[in-house]
């Protein structure tokens, strides 16, 4: 039986428990998802719509740009109005502009739709690490996202894979159509199987400057600032690579789109199985080693990785061997970074979440813009921002960690 305390916290079975996990994971994992399915299509949409590679990538950039701005608007909404209204509002609108992106005949449409796409989808992003903290203790919220990086890395595993087969079969307008059924799917599961996690605060108001005020009381938090950014210069890395794969894998190493699903899926495992065993790692070691661990040993890869490309020696599975364990070392750093951020944080837990998120996901957005300006024909562009992010990353850490006192 699922009952409310005091605190706004749950006394679950492990069924509850689970059936938690999932749909918390599916909300999670939906953008992620609006990202990588397709993903295998570029070089078809740019045909269909008179369009390049380039220009396509784009709407990587806006997609990113809408999920960040629009974790800003959904902070404030949910404090204000608990968690699942302005959840139910992100996923209709979320479905919508999936169904214009069916229809879509040119690229600047295209990306116009895939921001107000992104507008909606961050919605269940925002309202699943809110509801994160609202439901389990603090010391427990590393280990709780890293089981939803377990269903959220199902993601890129799934979705390039399913979105090459589809592309392939049916083109890629079927992607869109079948994103705008998953949304519905999501949204009924959320409505009928989330408990209302978080009592509305009529006292929150929704005037700008108010909402300002209490962004910059979250952002002047030492632990917040410095784990926020950490995290997000590091994952950045990783909207580096989403955006760079398709012209790296199809346009430089000549793959067909089937094949570059079946290789994103195995690169994800990377993420995938470190997330995991993050959660095993923390019974021996504290978040704050992990994310120090992972971030130092992905600073040696991503240097291996850019002498590699700058001496014009990488081959595909050299390629894939290199943002194999870079993308691992994220899956460790990533739930610790989140969980560190949001620890200070009980009543502002929706805007602490939001500007978490508007800060990684701008900082991605930045990293994919990159890739669609200087990622055309060569690793070597792609690698470089990977390096920088990952060393701005580490001097972060170093710095922030000597300003804070951890709350866990």
């Amino acid at each position: 039986m699922l009952t409310f305390t005091k605190k706004t916290k749950f006394i679950m079975t492990k069924s509850h428990y689970l059936k938690l996990i999932l749909i918390l994971g599916s909300l999670t994992a939906l953008g992620p998802f609006s990202i990588d399915m397709y993903l295998p299509g570029f070089a078809q949409i740019a045909t269909d719509l008179n369009t390049t590679v380039a220009n396509v990538a784009m709407t990587l950039s806006s997609y990113f740009i809408g999920i960040s701005a629009g974790q800003l608007l959904y902070g404030p909404l949910l404090d204000r109005y608990g968690r699942k209204k302005p959840l139910f509002i992100g996923m209709l609108v979320y479905i919508a502009a999936s169904l214009g992106c069916v229809f879509v005949k040119d690229i600047d449409t295209f990306i116009g739709l895939r921001f107000i796409q992104a507008v909606g989808s961050c919605a269940a992003t925002v309202a699943s690490v809110s509801m994160v903290r609202d439901l389990f203790p603090v010391k427990d919220i590393p280990k709780v996202f890293s089981l939803l990086m377990l269903v959220v890395g199902l993601s890129p595993m799934l979705a390039p894979t399913v979105g090459g087969y589809v592309t392939d079969w049916y083109g890629w307008h079927m992607v869109f159509l079948i994103l705008m059924c998953i949304g519905i799917v999501i949204l009924i599961a959320a409505q009928f199987g989330l408990p209302d996690t978080y009592k509305p605060d009529p006292s929150i108001s929704l005037k700008p400057k108010p909402i300002i005020s209490n962004f910059v009381k979250v952002a002047k938090e030492p632990q917040f600032y410095t784990y926020a950014f950490t995290g997000a210069i590091a994952f950045s890395g990783l909207f580096t690579y989403v955006a760079a794969s398709p012209i790296i894998f199809m346009d430089i190493y000549k793959v067909d789109p089937k094949m570059y699903g079946w290789i994103f899926a195995f690169m994800s495992m990377s993420f995938i199985l470190a997330s995991q065993l993050n959660s095993v790692l923390l019974k021996w070691y504290s978040s704050e080693q992990l994310i120090f661990g992972a971030l130092l040993t992905q600073t040696v890869i991503v240097i291996l990785f850019l002498v590699l490309a700058v001496n014009n020696v990488l081959e595909l599975y050299t390629t894939i061997a290199m943002l194999f364990i870079f993308l691992a070392c994220l899956g460790i750093s990533n739930p610790n970074t989140a969980g560190l951020t949001l620890a200070p944080f009980s009543k502002n837990a929706g805007s602490a979440s939001a500007l978490m998120g508007a800060i990684q996901l701008g900082l991605g957005a930045l990293a994919s813009f990159a890739v669609g300006l200087f990622v055309k024909d060569s690793l070597l562009p792609m690698v470089i921002i990977m390096a920088a992010s990952t060393s701005v990353a580490l001097v972060v850490l170093v710095i922030g960690k000597r300003t804070i006192v951890i709350k866990f």
